[in-house]
């Protein structure tokens, strides 16, 4: 996302981005065999709690 476009998104949609970005990186990491199942639950669960973020998008 360029700076120009960040900088017009709400505190809300900012949040929305950081999340997906963090969820895609751990898609990635369980796509690509570096975490086991478990560890992915485990950091998905942890990012939802910390983001405020009440179901997996």
């Amino acid at each position: 996302m360029e700076q120009q476009q960040w900088e017009e998104l709400t505190p809300e949609q900012k949040k929305r981005e950081l999340y997906l970005e963090q969820k895609y990186t751990l898609d990635a990491f369980l796509e690509r065999h570096a975490i086991s199942q478990a560890q992915y639950d485990k950091s998905l669960g942890i990012l939802n709690a910390q983001m405020g973020i009440e179901e997996a998008v």
